[in-house]
């Protein structure tokens, strides 16, 4: 992959552009900001059908952020021999752990959560007193993982498009904006994409989906040398902001899984980011195949670097993760229901043939 002059030049010019339009040539009203909070239900129904001992691993939402999103605890209701609200001890994330034996002929579960969230929107003009990472954490979010590397071809390409950066936040923003002019979503991506980021810059093939162009901004972040994560969910309700593709538009939301980002600015606390959902814009809202400077692209660019419409949930932030019990291999991220059968791992895309439903409700 080449990364010319011209490119990083052409990504700074088009966000000048971008940021330069007066509010009035924006037809779409794209503005997240913090308001009243709102309660959610999800309910993921689960059900094993071949025979042999059986296991799942269903997540639950366990990151938690006082100023916009609060889980609210987890119950289930299974016949099952052993269930038991497992947690990873390296990031936090909690999953229901279910085993059925091989006798049980009802292999069924279903895990119900609650949590409340509202809209994110940082003032990236003021510098405030956001509290410092600790320690254990900044050496977390600046490191590598299997998937996202800060070395070698990451390194040298987040060196490339940082060069002449003033700041952490203007690093940030270069790296933000060289995405959403790079890259593109690939519809044809399974699930949310495997975010193994070295391989796309080493292919020059830079589709994917939000696991790959997020897990993007992550590697090239942390190769800056700026704390950054991901932060794995779901999608539960539409967006207010009249985009389609920014939302889940059915209570069924089994296929509603989607990531985000975030990057850690001194002063500023962690800044909410989403360039792959710029680029899900670009592909999805009518007519489709929209360009850069199409009016709700431009709002959706603006927006998503500093803010969020949390119509969403939070899972958690962790990779690489060894599910307790499994025979099968660890995970890059957990994100969707998880079984195994007579130590057999059931793929997780399938969720027909793996036979699991989610769905979610707003709460009065």
């Amino acid at each position: 992959m080449s990364l010319g002059r011209r490119e990083l030049l052409g990504t700074g010019a088009a966000f000048a552009v971008t940021a330069a339009l007066p509010r009035t040539a924006m037809a779409f009203d794209f503005a997240p900001q913090p308001g009243a909070w709102r309660n959610f239900e999800i309910s993921t129904r689960l059900e094993i059908v071949p025979h042999g001992p059986a296991q799942a691993w269903i997540p639950v939402p366990s990151f938690s952020d006082a100023q916009w999103f609060r889980p609210a605890g987890s119950t289930w209701e299974t016949d099952a021999r052993k269930v038991e609200l497992a947690k990873d001890g390296k990031y936090g994330a909690e999953f229901v752990h279910v085993a059925w034996s091989d006798q049980q002929a009802d292999r069924s579960i279903v895990v119900t959560s609650r949590f409340a969230t509202r809209d994110r929107a940082i003032d990236l003009a003021r510098v405030g007193d956001a509290p410092a990472l600790s320690d254990a954490d900044r050496a977390l979010f600046l490191s590598a993982t299997e998937l996202i590397p800060i070395d070698g071809i990451v390194k040298v390409t987040s060196d490339k498009i940082t060069a002449g950066a003033t700041s952490d936040l203007d690093k940030a923003r270069k790296i933000y904006e060289w995405i959403v002019v790079n890259t593109f979503r690939n519809p044809k991506t399974r699930g949310c994409g495997l975010g193994d980021i070295a391989t796309m810059l080493e292919s020059g093939n830079l589709g994917g989906k939000c696991a790959d162009l997020n897990a993007l901004f992550v590697g090239l972040s942390r190769a800056a040398g700026l704390p950054a994560r991901d932060i794995y969910g779901l999608r539960v309700a539409p967006s207010r902001f009249g985009y389609k593709s920014l939302g889940a538009n059915s209570e069924t939301v089994t296929k509603s899984q989607h990531c985000r980002a975030e990057v850690y600015i001194a002063g500023l606390g962690w800044i909410p980011v989403d360039p792959a959902d710029v680029r899900k814009v670009m592909l999805e809202e009518p007519p489709g195949n929209l360009p850069l400077d199409a009016p709700n692209v431009m709002a959706a660019r603006k927006a998503l670097f500093g803010a969020w419409e949390t119509n969403w949930l939070a899972y958690n932030t962790a990779h690489d993760l060894e599910l307790p019990g499994a025979h099968g291999p660890k995970l890059a991220f957990l994100m969707y229901p998880q079984a195994e059968v007579a130590g057999v791992r059931i793929d997780c895309l399938d969720p027909d043939g793996f036979q699991y439903v989610i769905k979610a409700r707003e709460l009065v």
